[in-house]
């Protein structure tokens, strides 16, 4: 599994789905993702919705990870994990 030292820069740009895919997806406050262009739906948690609304910035990986660290009391190891790993999900979600 990738980290963002296997990353290089830790941009990111590798593992985020393209920002085309992310903005054409309707988020809800609920956390209800619909992709009108697959008619896939899905529910994100909490920590989910904050992650979707940062990729939907088209922020950095390491900008993204330093957010939710100051956000969450967890492990900085779990919280990257769980960041690649949401990112794994949601790519096969919308087809990106």
């Amino acid at each position: 599994m990738p980290n963002s030292e296997d990353l290089g820069s830790s941009s990111g740009s590798e593992l985020f789905p393209p920002p085309d895919v992310l903005n054409r997806l309707a988020v809800s406050e609920s956390g209800f993702v619909f992709d009108p262009s697959s008619g896939h739906n899905f529910t994100v948690n909490e920590t989910g919705l904050v992650l979707l609304r940062l990729l939907l910035k088209e922020q950095r990986l390491d900008q993204i990870l330093e957010k939710l660290r100051n956000e969450f009391d967890a492990d900085p190891r779990d919280i990257e994990r769980d960041v690649i790993e949401f990112v794994s999900a949601l790519r096969e979600n919308v087809g990106a």
